[in-house]
């Protein structure tokens, strides 16, 4: 979070994201002391009960809280990488969100082999507000009711699960009854889903130790397979063998919840079946790596006007990709933007993959352009109108003509 002073005549500037996310609403002092100042907003219906930081409390302690006191409302967190809402009824957690692609209800079918990749983004086109991603796909037949509860439930395990992760980050608790609350309604004990969570971070680290990375490739090891191999163990050695897949496409592709995929994963490492080999480097050749270049030129230019004047710059086009909707999200999954302000094309190359040719250009174009363009209006921001116009139309032209030809071989 920013730094910021008050001035000589006591007022504190926002910084322009806080502003946008607070709006024209009134703002009250709460709470404050010689370390901290508590501003809330008025909310119908809605208590801000408890606020503060992760570090000296954790995801842990603030469960048991709310569990045992019995709470009914919505506890939300904001982490560098996206957010998560938890819903509590009566102490219970009922339901919950998140702004991590990872964490999509999509992704989580896609994950368990219920709908493949194409058939995701062309549905995605028909979401809005009132068709939710998980209704789409069962009246267009993709899924059936029972996969998408068991997904639903599994979505919010994740989520939950995932949390435990979480060192850093802050969270606010709003007391509100959840009857006009669009959510479904899961029988949970937040007990349990403490206990088992703690214990899913202590061994995730353990099977990480061995694993490396999930961009590592498994691959057949010198040692036979042997009887007595779990179910899942034996469906991801078929997958192993049939071609060269990094760690994260094997789980996909076996079907399976991440942390148990990593578990039976894991087996196979500790018997010898299996052993993990370096990913290999993924360059961007051809069409794609020259619509790649073409918009890492824009964004070098860019970062090296912006940044200079404003430090932040990184960390809030690293939150504008954070927040992009599906499937631009996706696209920038696991993407940051180097020091000198391009993007790795080789991971956006893998969050591409299964895409025929001309949807990857196509959607390569589009979210780069999302990304150009957000950064050219922080420039006229930070530089002025007359101070950005010559660089914004350089990059604006040159990115335009990049998403013409697109159109045209299309």
């Amino acid at each position: 979070m920013s730094k910021l002073n008050i001035d000589s005549n006591g007022r504190l500037p926002l910084p322009h994201r806080v502003a946008r996310e607070l709006g024209k609403n009134p703002l009250e002092v709460k709470s404050l002391s010689p370390a901290h100042l508590l501003l809330t907003t008025e909310a119908s219906g809605e208590e801000l009960v408890l606020a503060g930081s992760l570090g000296g409390v954790e995801v842990a302690d603030l469960l048991s809280f709310f569990n045992m006191f019995r709470k009914t409302g919505v506890l939300s967190f904001a982490f560098g990488g996206g957010g998560k809402d938890l819903y509590f009824q009566n102490g219970e957690i009922i339901f919950a969100a998140s702004s991590f692609p990872e964490e999509d209800l999509g992704e989580i079918l896609c994950g368990l082999a219920k709908i493949d990749r194409d058939t995701l983004l062309r549905l995605r086109s028909l979401i809005t507000a009132r068709n939710s991603i998980g209704k789409v796909l069962v009246e267009k037949g993709a899924v059936t009711p029972k996969d998408l509860w068991l997904a639903t439930r599994q979505q919010v395990e994740t989520i939950i699960y995932n949390l435990f992760a979480h060192h850093q980050g802050s969270y606010f608790f709003v007391s509100k009854s959840l009857e006009g609350e669009e959510i479904v309604r899961l029988s949970m004990s937040t007990q349990n889903m403490i206990m088992e969570g703690l214990r899913r971070v202590d061994e995730r680290a353990l099977f990480m130790r061995r694993i490396g990375s999930l961009e590592a490739v498994p691959v057949p090891g010198d040692k036979p397979v042997q009887d007595g191999l779990p179910a899942l163990a034996k469906r991801m050695m078929l997958v192993i063998r049939e071609g060269r897949f990094d760690a994260r496409e094997v789980l996909r592709k076996s079907g399976v919840e991440e942390f148990e995929g990593l578990r039976a994963l894991h087996q196979l490492l500790e018997k010898g079946a299996v052993r993990m080999e370096d990913a290999p480097a993924v360059a961007l050749d051809g069409e794609l790596g020259k619509v790649l270049s073409v918009f890492n030129g824009a964004l070098v230019a860019l970062f090296a006007r912006v940044a200079a004047r404003h430090a932040g710059f990184g960390e809030e086009m690293r939150i504008f990709m954070r927040d992009l909707p599906q499937p631009f999200s996706y696209v920038f999954r696991d993407v940051a933007l180097r020091e000198d302000g391009s993007v790795d094309g080789g991971r956006i190359l893998r969050n591409l993959a299964g895409l025929e040719e001309g949807d990857k250009k196509k959607l390569l174009a589009e979210a780069l352009s999302e990304l150009v363009f957000a950064e050219c209006a922080l420039a006229r921001r930070e530089l002025g109108v007359e101070g950005s116009a010559e660089l914004v139309q350089r990059v604006q032209e040159v990115t335009r003509r990049v998403k013409n030809l697109i159109g045209r071989q299309s």
